[in-house]
């Protein structure tokens, strides 16, 4: 175990030391430590950051830090190194190695309903397109003025696409890598949209407006039931701060008029 031990803390100083590249040491072993990444990680780190941040290059990180936090606690437990440290050291790694997920999922609950909101209107937009291109042409066009969180799965979907699958799977693999508020049917609608005549694309265009203004509906009253609740909340804040001054001002009035008896 000693060896072991030994072995991390002269790996730590090579890292440190850039005598052995640990980017290097990560990608090589990329397929080891994929199965450490959670399947909405990609998801939440566009919706926390849009494009702003290559997931790849912070998953590296958290790796890092992680493997880093178990060097120095093997470090610190050298003195003392018996079975129960070293767990200790591997179990606050991986808390480590977890506390950027845990962020971004926090993130992501906070903002879910924003979040959710962004894609009625972007499907809105999308819709006016489709009336004079083909889906995919149209899904192209519109990535420019898409949400940040969204455009990285477009530009993938749009990818494939042109790559030659005419199936639905890419549209499917969208709503899948974005699981938002009925993502799932509104890319199955658009899927449908591309598909036959041009009578039939009418008629789907309209069963694809009337959902869109549907979710749009959705969205206006949920927003409208937020800010009830909001107004509500503050005028009860209003009436308890009021109904307590004037029984404070009572309480004094009563105090005084006692002692000047």
């Amino acid at each position: 175990m000693e060896v072991i031990i030994c072995g991390a803390i002269i790996l730590f100083v090579l890292l440190y030391n850039k005598t052995v590249d640990g980017k290097k040491f990560l990608k090589d072993n990329e397929g080891v430590f994929r199965l450490l990444r959670e399947s909405d990680y990609d998801f939440l780190v566009a919706a926390k950051y849009g494009e702003q941040v290559d997931p790849n290059i912070l998953f590296q990180k958290r790796l890092q830090n992680a493997f880093l936090t178990i060097v120095i606690f093997l470090f610190i437990f050298l003195s003392e190194l018996n079975l129960i440290n070293i767990v200790l050291a591997i179990f606050v790694g991986y808390l480590v190695f977890k506390s950027n997920y845990s962020s971004l999922k926090k993130y992501y609950k906070k903002h879910l309903h924003d979040i959710d909101v962004m894609l009625p209107y972007y499907l809105k937009g999308l819709e006016i397109l489709v009336q004079h291109y083909t889906v995919p042409v149209a899904i192209a066009k519109s990535i420019d003025d898409a949400p940040e969180i969204f455009k990285p799965g477009l530009r993938d979907l749009i990818a494939k696409i042109d790559a030659g699958d005419s199936s639905i799977d890419p549209y499917m693999e969208f709503a899948n890598e974005y699981p938002v508020r009925d993502s799932m049917r509104m890319m199955r609608l658009l899927y449908r949209l591309g598909l036959g005549s041009q009578e039939r694309k009418q008629e789907r265009l309209l069963m694809f407006s009337r959902t869109v203004s549907s979710l749009q509906n959705k969205a206006r009253e949920q927003k409208y039931k937020e800010r009830l609740g909001h107004m509500e909340g503050q005028t009860m804040v209003m009436l308890i701060a009021t109904g307590a001054g004037v029984m404070v001002l009572i309480l004094i009035s009563m105090i005084y008029m006692f002692a000047n008896m």
